[in-house]
């Protein structure tokens, strides 16, 4: 594996409500496919840790969507970080972290507008605090991530796509790509 560089990639939307189906067994199909190796998959949302020989992140996560297009005739967004950048994501966390299910961290595919996510109101939002980095948003939710207003808003206020996961799951993937 030298010279191989580990990449988390996150899929955005699949599994949801009976829509975009991919079973995870067909994503790591797919993922070995496309000369990955070391491939392994956590819970049904999207998550996947591979090792690859191209170490840029970005095309990783192009070929994915390429490749899940392709085979399952759906376009899904996909963001992929090396293993030091999700290393770097989870030390740069702000925020208390008593319950992990409560505690989102949004993953963007393009620089986050700080100015406009600075520039809300979180009274609005009682129970919910926000934590800002350059690629990546904090959410923390006192009711539950189901209850959240916060991850919506910040949708609206980062130019490219989106995808969260809870505290839990980012540190697992960590975890499963080698990084804890």
């Amino acid at each position: 594996m030298a010279g191989m560089t580990r990449h988390i990639v996150l899929l955005r939307g699949i599994n949801v409500g009976g829509h975009r189906k991919l079973p995870m067994a067909d994503l790591r199909a797919l993922l070995a496919g496309l000369g990955y190796t070391d491939v392994a998959t956590y819970i049904q949302s999207g998550n996947a840790v591979v090792a690859a020989d191209e170490p840029d992140p970005e095309v990783v996560g192009a070929a994915v969507r390429e490749a899940v297009h392709a085979r399952f005739g759906f376009d899904v967004p996909v963001m992929v970080r090396t293993l030091e950048q999700f290393r770097a994501v989870v030390a740069a966390n702000p925020l208390d972290v008593a319950d992990p299910s409560v505690l989102m961290v949004l993953f963007c595919s393009e620089p986050v507008d700080t100015a406009g996510l600075t520039s809300i109101d979180l009274a609005a939002y009682p129970g919910e605090r926000i934590a800002i980095t350059p690629t990546e948003v904090f959410t923390h939710h006192e009711c539950g991530a189901r209850e959240a207003k916060l991850p919506a808003v910040v949708g609206r206020h980062c130019p490219g796509e989106i995808t969260a996961r809870n505290w839990r799951t980012v540190l697992r993937l960590l975890e499963m790509a080698g990084g804890s």
